[in-house]
């Protein structure tokens, strides 16, 4: 008689953002969605966001990955729902200005 395997345990739920981490994200997610807006020849209110927005990007999700210890995909989710938060064009264009200063404080 084969004995049960018994279930794995579920990975614990990560931490929460700080404040910061949260802020970071939130202006990841915006410079993704501006960038496309800008892609197709929108979103002239704001500077160029490429490349340095995508630098932005990928190095706020590594930092995330390292300091809380989230997966790749864990730090895609949170970040996919930040552009749903930002996807009303009021409310990005309410987020892109305290973006950009990040951005400018980032030296990127």
């Amino acid at each position: 008689m084969a004995q049960e395997q018994p279930a794995p345990t579920p990975a614990p739920a990560p931490a929460p953002l700080t404040l910061q981490q949260s802020t970071a994200m939130k202006c990841a997610a915006a410079f993704a969605l501006g960038a496309s807006l800008q892609a197709r020849g929108e979103g002239a209110e704001w500077p160029q966001i490429m490349p340095r927005g995508r630098e932005f990007f990928v190095r706020t999700s590594a930092q995330i990955m390292d300091e809380t210890g989230r997966t790749r995909d864990q730090v895609a989710a949170e970040i996919t729902a930040q552009a749903r938060a930002l996807s009303d064009p009021a409310a990005l264009a309410a987020a892109m200005p305290p973006c950009l200063l990040l951005l400018d404080a980032s030296g990127l």
